[in-house]
């Protein structure tokens, strides 16, 4: 409830509302224990209200009693009526004072009985005092706005002492208080237009209050905010207005009223934002005031006046259109600014005019209509379809027309539109429409006129971007060339105006004098244009400029040096002030004129200032006179006067390009348009970059870069960080993963000095002080949105100009030296890296991005400067700005500096919604080929174009993409990445730049989704080799599971047929590729990649665009080619179609993993990709997790159903036992196969269905698709023989137990039909015989049957001979030495003795063999002897299945271990050991199990059951109790806890899975990651040595014991138990009610439990020996008696296990007697295929059981599995993910004894990827083992500890954890 209370100025703190823990102490204080009970009548509102809201204090109401009557209280609020209110003559209570009485007069209650006796004695305060309080003074209100009232009221009278006052307040809602100290307080965050109810009240030291003093007060309402004209006309005009702040989502009407002189005010209305008021007066000014009208109550108004058109201002435009060069209307300015806005409102543009202004982020963000070449529908889209193909550089942008014959006021003028987006626009996004106007050779505002403001404004900012190189005429014989900003450069400038009407046309004129007739181009837009015809509206007064500039070619060039043209629209007696600009700031201004009777005056006044010449058209009355007239009135030379005579325009544009010649020549008066802006201040125009913003940025920047002379000493001085020593850090950090001068020293030495040059190399740069410049470049940095902007564009205008200037140099000496000093080969050389005299943003970015990389270097460095943190948010902005290209590759050190790039991307991805995704397009091809124009034209994006300013590295951009196109393209932005050129020359010359080239394709092509191949060449050979790199980067992709599209894009195809005429250049292009493919994949050792196709999906036809030239014509005067934009235009539509069809959803964090995985990848020299990085590992932990759970889903219900199908066999009668063979098992084996088969298959599909989802990068992992599916094969093919096995050992052991069971039946029934005789002959004596009678009777009757039964026997088996025949069978194959070890040898000496090594007189080698074969005989044994043990203490009997399982189990093992080569000897002299030792447990297993169930025996066993079974016969007593008794505990008993028993495996193994600790099982690199970070926590070598020495058996002890320690919480094991306990006691209670109640009551008891077991077979297995038993002489007929007993006896069955369950048990020793070990089922899944590295040991982790290929996650110093060096024995300390990057060698006896390069591990263990080591840092888990165990691994090892370098020394604990964390993917 605090949060709720508004905040008020004066209020007491607000901790003394909350002490003791309750939201309203302060009010709760006044209350007794007992709350419910009102202590005083001075208890303020508040009380009542507060207290009601905690603890339900209120819930319980009470009529209190004074002197035996009963209290009233308020029906409505259920409190006391303890106010009067006099206005309406009632008692109240305070609440409804507040609500519905408020305002009205109100006082405390005194007609009710004194307050100080209302309430009995014993509920009053004790503290209450007998005087009341007196009250405050009179409440008094001194500021009321729309959400805030301030009151004060005056000091209680007479109260000297210690008090406070209570304020509430409220209107239709419960009333808030506060507790104040002064007299006076602010309550804020109220409700505007409400009527609030203000009580206080005094209150004492002691809780007690006065009476409240009331006053009400109606908060304002809030005036609306915005008020605008949006359009005017003749008789109406329409207004449109905000709501109130923070009032949008509230209802509220507003009130119009207007008025104009002298006439009655009219009123109106509305619920809208707007109101269009008609029927007024044309031509008068009106007075419109609005008011917000809220609850009745009314805001002051807001006025604004407005003036109604003239009468008909069509009119005189309409006759103004009659002359076709003129389509200006003829309205004054003033008379143009009611249009304005209607023409905004008409295209689109109302709301973008003032406050929101189209941005260059919003106009390139990617919509549904980006490609779209269809022709606009209305209006409105005329603006957006103009951007869009000028953003692509389209020559026709200004063609743009609605579609559809409309007339002239349903179009517009090109100007106009021109003008209107201009003005809608800001600042940034004017400069791009400048730039791409100027590269379309379109005019370009000089001067944009606004009729709004009636001011124009010089674009000086705007034109800042525009770069133009020409050659002037000092240069043509150098062939050089100038090239620079066009605002800083000094041209003459020719300005073209018009006074009065002119029949020519100004516009034709000038575009015919710019270009000649070879290469024409509608610069300025003219009447012939289209959509020139329309009248304009509001261009009038614009001043367009554009420039003629030379190329150098005496006979082409029109003007040997530049000149800009500047064109006014409109007539110059309306534009004086533009046209006094002119005349000021040109050189020439020619006058346009018929009209020669015109006032010449303004003229006159221009003569001293400037050259003018006056155009006259001789076809309109012009004579000699008329010459005569014009010179004298305009005080001209007559020369001046240029008259076009009956010529063509060709002539006459002659004419006056000679005059201009001339006249520039003899004053050729040199303009900067940068230095025009002191003369448009002085005029009244003003300059787009004076605003605060635009000039404190400039100013920032220019103190950067005022001194900067030598570009290369700059960045030296100012820009250290970046330098050499960044340079060096990059090539360490290249070395320490390519080893390549590692020569012969040691590889984890070398790297470990690599490690430590590299931290003094980072300490070097971390040293470095910040520079000033860097100062400077942080404060600008860190200015606000608009201003860093400005700031970055002036650093990128500043260091382009630079750099431009710099270049121009460089280029000249270069020159001059190939010339003059042609031999100078190594100046030439020097002076031929021409980057590192190019200065631009990039550099103080990179700067920025090493100053971050260097505080991050521990310890982390303190600057003084704003925080280093702040740096990446800043540059993230940038690119959401969409202001300037972020660095991605550092091109000068070839390097990424991944800290930087990961923290820029890092906040970027915070700073959008979460989870936006992206798609990456990135360009690739050879230096100066256009790739970074094809980008440019393609997205609008800004990356470096011109001279000198060749892309280095990798740049990226961001597009945004529309709402309405995220669903289609999946994504919410597009990443653009231009990349440095293939093939430089600059590199051409240096050793490594074939590699250079490599890294560069790798990396950009793994991090994009479309990789578009630029080819603008005619070289074969260049081609190829292009070619060459990017198939090499796409196998690596392809290998990684990441399928870029590719598109190849050739450039300068001109012809129109070039698709046709191009078919034979595709498969061309194709062949090459093939050719590539297969030297490519050679390199790459993928031979079975033939071919391009086999990388990808690639269609010559569809994956091929041709684009003709950039220019038409030649430059710097031609436009760019319509073709070309056209042709980007449709490239970019099919790339837009195939983004939709990518696969993947890789949002940012995606983008930057794939950025770190895949570099430091290419930094490994020959690229061994066996790529894992976090999204990849992610991916494939998913796909584990997930096929072990449906894995593990077959497993259980195949368990489940065999349980089921072993239940049905061992029931299964055994008076047929053929049939059963021939039936059910076949049956039940048939029916297992289709089970299997069905199972297996829905796993399969869902392999299918996972790699056909879009998301969680499946992709990723699709080359592990096959294993996944392989290993489902293969576990249906396990599943289906262990059914087998199972089901045919069942039957064994059935048909076994048979034999003895039809003995004991026969034996049985004689003794039955014994007792039955007796029993007749007793009852035919008809005698009483006594208990004692009987039993001597029976005894004589026992005896003699017992002597004469001939009891049969079971025959006694010899295990030994019969063992010995099963491994003859194994055998079998093999060759006569063998049979000559089974003559040698007696199976029954076999065993006896522990098993024999012989080693003899051996090699080192041998004798290394000897000890890994023992290792592997020895877990043989023991894996043997634990299944014997299990076998023997079962205490069944035996069968030969026993043997054979025996040695399979051998032969399986020796399979997985078959790098270590067991010898034929070895392996027989290993069997005969363990069948030996089989044999003879066996034997004696058979012999007590013949001795247990001897016939005789068992009978005898069974006479008192009968003598008893017979008393009660004779006695005729009923026999169902007992036989119930009997029944559930010798048959049912058994039967359930032999169910428990089955069931809890399953379950524990789903415990285990779903538990606390799941995700440590759920994949075997998660388990991995478990052991090891348990191990490092626990820090015990010993625990080391048995994961290193025996890993297997440490494995099942480690998952026996994490079992064990499950089960023992919250006696998980007891409570399974009870679980199935329950579960199956219900089961057979149902089964007894359900027979109970369908079986005939005469029915004998025998019957019953027949059906009984029946029904329940597949569930449990009774003992046949008790069954029978009580099945014996059991003739009862009461079964539903029996029934009822039973359930009896059940229950109590039910609670006396489930105490024996609860009792405390050794969990140990109950795992271990399952018949489902879930230990064993856990170690099967998680233990994988038991493959170890074959250099380090370390063990395989591939997921599917099937893989072809192994792997780990982390290797190990080979020291730690004992590795020492032949001569030394010192433990080494390679590792071999090291190992394989280096020239080392490695000698295993496995391959042969000689030496091999770890380079070609491969060759030898083909099935094995070993990576270099990714990170530098993954092994440091196990280099901390070594360095902290060191002597003692080389104690046990026998040999020498290792000499560890320094930098394994300094690893911690945390260092460890660190590592093992990064390698695993695990935060």
């Amino acid at each position: 409830m605090s949060s709720l209370l508004p905040r008020a100025e004066g209020a007491a703190a607000p901790e003394e509302r909350l002490k003791d823990g309750s939201p309203h102490q302060a009010l709760d204080e006044t209350m007794e224990t007992d709350r419910s009970v009102y202590l005083d009548g001075t208890v303020s509102i508040v009380s009542g209200v507060e207290s009601c809201r905690s603890n339900n204090s209120m819930d319980t109401i009470i009529n209190f009693k004074k002197d035996g009557r009963e209290q009233t209280v308020c029906q409505e609020h259920q409190r006391p009526l303890e106010v009067f209110c006099r206005t309406d003559q009632m008692s109240i209570c305070t609440l409804g004072s507040a609500t519905k009485h408020r305002g009205h007069d109100t006082n405390y209650n005194d007609k009710q009985a004194g307050r100080q006796d209302l309430y009995p004695e014993q509920c009053r305060r004790p503290c209450l005092l007998d005087t009341p309080l007196p009250p405050p003074g009179e409440i008094q209100f001194h500021s009321v706005t729309s959400g805030s009232v301030s009151l004060s009221w005056g000091p209680p009278e007479g109260l000297n002492g210690p008090h406070k006052f209570i304020v509430t307040w409220g209107y239709d809602e419960e009333p808030l208080s506060l507790r104040v100290d002064g007299c006076s307080v602010t309550v804020d965050e109220l409700q505007p237009g409400k009527c609030y109810q203000f009580h206080v009240a005094t209150e004492g030291e002691d809780c007690s209050r006065s009476r409240l003093v009331s006053a009400s007060v109606l908060t304002a309402v809030p005036v609306p905010r915005d008020i605008q004209v949006n359009q005017s006309g003749e008789n109406s005009f329409t207004l449109n207005w905000s709501k109130p702040e923070g009032m949008e989502k509230v209802p509220q009407r507003f009130l119009i009223s207007y008025c104009s002189q002298n006439t009655k005010t009219c009123a109106a209305t509305t619920e809208d934002c707007y109101k269009t008021l008609s029927d007024l007066k044309p031509g008068t000014q009106y007075t419109v005031s609005v008011s917000t009208v809220l609850n009745g109550e009314q805001s002051e108004p807001v006025s604004i006046t407005i003036c109604t058109g003239p009468t008909d201002p069509a009119s005189d435009s309409a006759a103004l259109s009659a002359h076709p060069h003129s389509p200006e209307p003829a309205l004054l300015p003033t008379e143009r600014v009611p249009l304005f806005m209607d023409l905004l409102k008409r295209i689109g543009l109302e709301y973008n005019y003032e406050n929101n202004k189209l941005m260059l982020s919003s106009v390139l963000e990617i919509k549904a209509d980006t490609t779209s070449d269809e022709t606009p529908q209305t209006l409105q889209s005329l603006p957006g379809t103009f951007l869009k193909k000028l953003m692509m550089a389209n020559v026709n942008a200004r063609s743009v027309m609605v579609k559809g014959d409309l007339c002239n006021s349903e179009r517009i003028n090109p100007l106009d539109l021109i003008t209107a987006v201009f003005l809608c626009s800001d600042g940034f996004l004017q400069q791009q429409i400048v730039l791409k106007m100027s590269q379309c050779q379109f005019a370009v505002p000089l001067l944009l006129p606004n009729c709004d403001t009636k001011q124009s404004t010089l674009m000086l900012w705007a034109l800042r971007d525009i770069v133009k190189k020409f050659r002037p005429s000092l240069q043509t014989d150098s062939k050089s060339f100038v090239e620079e900003r066009i605002v800083v450069s000094g041209i003459p400038m020719v300005s073209f105006v018009r006074l009065g009407e002119s029949s020519l046309s100004k516009s034709q004129i000038l575009n015919k004098l710019l270009g000649n007739p070879q290469q024409y181009n509608d610069t300025f837009v003219h009447h012939d244009m289209e959509g020139g015809d329309v009248p304009r509206v509001i261009s009038d007064g614009l001043v367009e400029i554009s420039w003629y500039l030379p190329w150098g070619n005496k006979n082409m060039d029109r003007f040997t040096n530049p000149v800009a043209f500047a064109n006014l629209r409109g007539d110059i007696r309306y534009f004086k002030t533009q046209f006094y600009f002119l005349c000021k700031t040109s050189a020439i201004v020619f006058v346009f004129i018929e009209n020669y009777e015109a006032d010449f005056k303004i003229l006159q006044s221009q003569l001293s200032k400037t050259q003018l010449f006056l155009v006259v058209n001789s076809q309109k009355d012009f004579t000699d006179q008329t010459l005569t007239k014009l010179t004298t009135k305009c005080s001209i030379d007559p020369t001046n006067v240029i008259v076009k005579k009956r010529e063509n325009d060709t002539k006459f544009v002659k004419i006056l390009l000679t005059s201009v010649s001339e006249s520039l020549r003899k004053s050729p008066k040199l303009v900067k348009i940068e230095s025009m802006a002191d003369i448009a201040c002085k005029s009244g125009i003003l300059v787009d970059e004076n605003s605060d913003d635009c000039q404190s940025a400039k100013k920032m920047a220019d103190e950067i870069t005022r001194n900067i002379t030598d570009t290369s000493k700059f960045k030296e001085e100012q820009l250290p960080l970046q330098g050499k020593i960044w340079k060096e850090i990059s090539q360490v950090e290249k070395e320490r993963c390519r080893l390549n001068k590692a020569g012969n020293e040691d590889i984890e030495k070398y790297k470990s000095s690599l490690k430590r040059k590299q931290n003094e190399l980072r300490q070097g740069q971390k040293s470095i002080n910040l520079t000033n410049a860097g100062t400077l470049f942080i404060s600008g940095m860190s200015g606000s949105g608009v201003k860093r902007n400005y700031f970055l564009k002036w650093m990128q205008i500043n260091l382009d100009n630079i750099s431009q200037k710099n270049v121009s140099e460089f280029q000249d000496k270069y020159k001059a030296l190939c010339k003059d000093f042609p031999g100078e080969k190594v100046q030439i050389a020097e002076l031929d890296k021409i980057s590192d005299c190019s200065l631009g943003l990039e550099h103080f970015l990179r700067e920025l991005g090493q100053l971050y990389e260097s505080s991050s270097f521990p310890p982390e460095k303190t600057f003084t400067m704003p925080n280093i943190q702040d740096l990446p948010p800043l540059c993230a902005q940038m690119l959401l700005d969409f202001s300037f290209p972020i660095e991605l590759i550092d091109g000068d050190a070839s390097n990424i500096p991944l800290k930087w790039i990961s923290a820029v991307l890092t906040q970027l991805h915070s700073k959008l919604k979460p989870n936006s995704k992206i798609r990456v397009v990135t360009v690739l091809g050879v230096q100066g080929t256009g790739k970074s124009t094809l980008l440019n034209t393609m997205f609008g994006v800004q990356f470096a174009v011109s001279s000198g300013r060749c892309t280095r590295g990798a740049f990226m951009q961001l597009i945004k993409v529309n709402n309405n196109l995220k669903e289609e393209l999946k994504c919410d932005f597009i990443m653009v990445i231009d990349t440095e050129g293939l093939k430089s020359p600059e590199l051409a010359q240096l050793d490594d730049s074939y590699e250079h080239d490599n890294e560069l394709a790798t990396l950009v092509i793994g991090l994009s989704d479309v990789t578009i191949i630029n080819i603008a060449m005619e070289n074969s050979s260049e081609m190829k080799d292009i070619l060459q790199i990017v198939v090499h980067a796409f196998i690596r992709m392809k290998e990684v599971g990441k399928r870029p599209i590719c598109h190849f894009v050739h450039q300068n195809v001109s012809d129109i047929s070039a698709y046709d005429k191009n078919i034979r250049a595709r498969k061309k292009l194709l062949e090459y590729l093939d050719e590539m493919t297969l030297a490519a994949a050679k390199m790459e050792k993928k031979e079975n990649i033939t071919k391009f196709t086999d990388v990808m999906d690639y269609d010559p036809d569809t994956s091929s665009s041709y684009i003709p030239g950039l220019w038409h014509g030649t430059p710097p005067m031609a436009p760019v080619n319509a073709g070309y934009s056209e042709t980007v235009n449709d490239f970019k539509e099919s790339l837009m179609q195939i983004l939709k069809e990518c696969r993947g959803d890789n949002d940012l964090t995606g983008f930057l993993q794939w950025t770190k995985s895949l570099w430091e990848s290419v930094k490994f020299e020959k690229f061994i990709f066996s790529f894992r990085n976090s999204l990849v590992a992610d991916a494939y932990t998913r796909l584990c997790t997930e096929y072990n759970g449906w894995e593990w889903s077959f497993q259980k219900e195949m368990y489940s159903w065999m349980v089921c199908a072993e239940n049905n066999i061992s029931n299964f009668g055994t008076d047929s036992q053929s049939q059963m063979k021939e039936n059910v098992l076949e049956d039940l084996l048939t029916e297992a196969s289709d089970k299997i088969a069905v199972r297996g298959n829905e796993i399969q599909g869902n392999i299918v269905k996972y790699f056909e989802k879009q998301t969680t990068h499946v992709n990723l992992v699709e080359k592990y698709k096959d294993d996944f599916v392989a290993s489902a094969n293969i576990l249906m093919r396990e599943m289906e023989n262990k059914v087998r096995n199972t089901l045919h050992r069942t039957v064994e052991i059935k048909e076994g137990m048979a034999k003895l069971e039809k003995i004991k039946c026969s034996h049985a029934e004689t003794m039955e039909k014994k007792v039955l005789d007796l029993l007749k002959i007793c009852r035919e004596n008809k005698s009483d015989l006594l208990d004692m009678d009987l039993e001597k009777v029976f005894e004589s009757m026992w005896n003699k049957s017992l002597s004469e039964i001939n009891f049969s026997t079971l025959p006694t088996k010899n295990i030994f001979q019969d063992a010995f025949l099963v491994l003859r069978g194994n055998l079998s194959t093999r060759g006569g030495f063998v049979n000559s070890m089974f003559v040698e040898n007696n199976l029954r000496d076999c065993g006896t003795k522990p098993f024999d090594f012989k080693s003899g007189n051996c090699s080192a080698q041998q004798l290394h063999h000897i000890k890994e074969m023992e290792k592997v005989c020895n877990k043989i044994i023991t894996k043997c002897l634990k299944s014997i043990t299990q076998r023997v203490e079962s205490k069944t009997d035996y069968y030969d299945t026993y043997i054979k399982e025996l040695l399979e189990m051998i032969d399986e093992t020796l399979l997985q271990n078959k790098d270590c080569k067991v010898n034929e000897e070895c392996e027989v002299s290993l069997k005969l050991h363990i069948c030996g030792i089989a044999a003879n447990e066996f034997q004696k297993m058979h012999d007590d199990f013949i001795t247990v169930n001897d016939p005789r025996k068992c009978l005898e066993q069974s006479k008192n059951k009968y003598l008893t079974d017979f008393i009660d016969l004779f006695h005729e007593r009923d026999q169902w109790q007992k036989k119930a008794k009997d029944f559930t505990k010798q048959c049912l008993q058994p039967a359930v806890i032999d169910y428990v028993t089955k069931m809890i495996g399953p379950d524990v193994v789903d415990l285990m899975k779903r538990g606390k600790d799941s995700e440590d099982y759920s994949t075997r690199g998660a388990f991995q990651f478990s052991m090891l970070k348990q191990l490092l926590i626990n820090g015990e070598y010993d625990n080391y040595k048995k994961y290193i020495s025996d890993y297997e058996q440490f494995v099942k002890d480690w998952l026996f014991d994490h079992t064990v320690n499950e089960l023992s919480k919250e006696s998980s094991l007891k409570t399974l138990e009870k679980l199935h306990l329950t579960e199956i006691v219900k089961l057979i209670a149902d089964t007894i009610v359900t027979f109970r109640n369908t079986t005939s009551t005469d029915e004998e008891i025998k019957t019953f439990i027949q059906n009984f077991c029946s029904a329940l077979g597949h569930k449990l297995v009774l003992p046949k020996d008790a069954l029978n038993s009580v099945m014996t002489l059991n003739y009862s007929r009461n079964t539903e008696q029996f029934a009822n007993n039973l359930i009896e006896f059940v229950q109590e069955m039910e609670q006396s296990l489930a105490a024996i369950y609860d009792q405390e048990m050794d969990i140990k020793l109950r795992l271990r007697s399952l018949p489902f070990k879930p230990q064993d089922k856990m170690f099967t899944s998680l233990f994988g295929c038991g493959e170890v590295c074959p250099f380090c040991k370390a063990p395989c982790e591939a997921g599917a059981k099937e893989h072809s290929k192994h792997f780990t996650s982390i290797h190990r110093p080979q020291g730690v599995s004992g590795w020492k060096t032949t001569n030394t024995k010192v433990l080494v300390t390679d590792i071999c993910s090291s190992d394989v990057i280096s020239d080392n060698k490695f000698n295993l006896s496995e391959v042969g004894a000689c030496n091999h390069p770890y380079k070609d591990y491969q060759k030898y263990f083909p099935e094995w990827i070993i990576s270099g080591d990714p990170s530098i840092e993954a092994s440091d888990y196990w280099k901390y083992v070594m360095a902290t165990f060191n002597e003692r691994i080389a104690k046990d090892n026998d040999g020498h500890p290792a000499d560890i370098p320094e930098d394994w020394k300094t690893l911690t604990t945390e260092d460890a954890m660190k590592c093992l964390k990064a390698t695993f993917n695990v935060t």
